[in-house]
């Protein structure tokens, strides 16, 4: 794996031969926050499987100021400010041009870079957060959008979308680095009996909690607020032990707790393809959504609680009754995993869109997923 300090401090990192992808990249602007590790960690693949020149341009002066007033420009309108994003002028062409957003505030520092559609033969940006009920607000960010060739959302409502961006509008789901989240091949014990990351129902949380103290199960929660790691790339290697050692890991819609940041939307995010990848048994309210339905197709791909039972307890105890239930939802998870969630799938299906032909590296990652898998089967 490539660590990101390696390159936190880099404006541009180039490749060390011609590259053919330009990989933008919001890391020099934001802290790293932890919701921002997915993210990192697909950067960091997609380096590793092709020939990339990253560019990764710094807050300029007066860059807190800048934005506050820029946010209160953006919204509802069309003008389109820099909000003290480094500018940037490319000197070279490229046959395609990647960016990652995480929100529709994002998509407006792209308009940092000079030239950029003169410059690269196709461009697509990857959208985490951007919901239908928003649209109205984000009158700029559609204006920088529409500059895209294609655009793709990790959320499913992206009809609205389709109708105002001339170019093409797709899904794609969410990703994880299967490898470093598969067990295998070290097959560590699971001696954690309950994971719980992020948000939770506290009336879940609770009744897990009664159960640890009772020296039931032994129960690893989050117990602080901060959502800036030390180093977000440990942080990153700390939850992958902690999965592939866990027996059951809690999992929900995304944002379920806030809807109304959603507008009603029910979107599913990586936890679940964490906790799948680990080899864990994902316990939670499943999501009503067609592509999770699609994604996650396999019998027991989540052992559905509504958010806020109080009876997890027993739900646990009658699937510890039945182990064999147990290892074929483990091998079903991994298995699936291992050959549909890794992030080098998400990259084929970029490659495809800009009709660009996979690099060696990447054929060469997805033979390591195969050959995983079918350790994974054996079991």
């Amino acid at each position: 794996m490539i660590r990101e300090e390696k390159m936190v401090q880099a404006t541009e990192i180039r490749s060390p031969g011609p590259a053919r992808i330009l990989l933008f990249s919001q890391r020099n602007i934001y802290k790293p926050d932890v919701w921002r590790a997915g993210s990192r960690e697909f950067e960091a693949i997609i380096q590793e499987v092709d020939e990339v020149d990253v560019l990764a341009p710094g807050r300029g002066r007066w860059f807190e100021q800048r934005r506050n007033y820029a946010q209160r420009v953006w919204k509802y309108s069309h003008f389109i400010l820099n909000p003290g994003i480094q500018r940037t002028r490319l000197n070279k062409y490229y046959d395609l041009m990647f960016v990652i957003c995480e929100g529709p505030l994002e998509v407006l520092h792209v308009n940092a870079i000079k030239g950029w559609k003169d410059y690269c033969k196709t461009s697509i940006c990857l959208l985490t957060e951007f919901y239908q009920k928003n649209i109205p607000i984000y009158k700029s960010s559609l204006e920088v959008l529409a500059k895209f060739d294609h655009v793709l959302f990790t959320t499913v409502g992206i009809d609205a979308f389709r109708a105002r961006l001339p170019g093409s509008v797709a899904y794609i789901p969410p990703g994880v680095d299967s490898v470093r989240f598969c067990p295998y091949p070290a097959a560590p014990k699971r001696s954690i009996d309950v994971l719980s990351i992020g948000r939770r129902s506290e009336e879940t949380h609770r009744a897990l909690l009664k159960m640890a103290h009772n020296n039931e199960i032994f129960y690893v929660y989050d117990t602080i607020k901060s959502l800036v790691p030390i180093d977000i790339e440990d942080h990153r290697f700390l939850l992958a032990n902690n999965a592939k050692r866990s027996q059951y890991f809690i999992v929900n819609p995304g944002k379920i707790d806030s809807p109304e940041e959603t507008g009603g939307q029910n979107e599913f995010g990586p936890r679940f393809c964490e906790g799948a990848s680990a080899g864990a048994i994902m316990i939670g309210e499943r999501p009503k959504n067609k592509e999770f339905d699609r994604v996650f197709h396999w019998p027991d791909a989540v052992i559905n609680v509504p958010f806020g039972a109080e009876d997890i307890g027993e739900v646990i105890r009658d699937l510890n009754k039945d182990p064999d239930r147990q290892t074929t939802i483990r091998r079903n998870n991994i298995t699936q995993s291992l050959l549909s969630f890794d992030w080098a799938y998400r990259w084929e299906s970029v490659l495809r869109l800009s009709g660009l032909q996979p690099k060696p590296k990447l054929l060469e990652r997805k033979q390591l997923l195969e050959s995983l898998a079918k350790q994974a089967a054996k079991v």
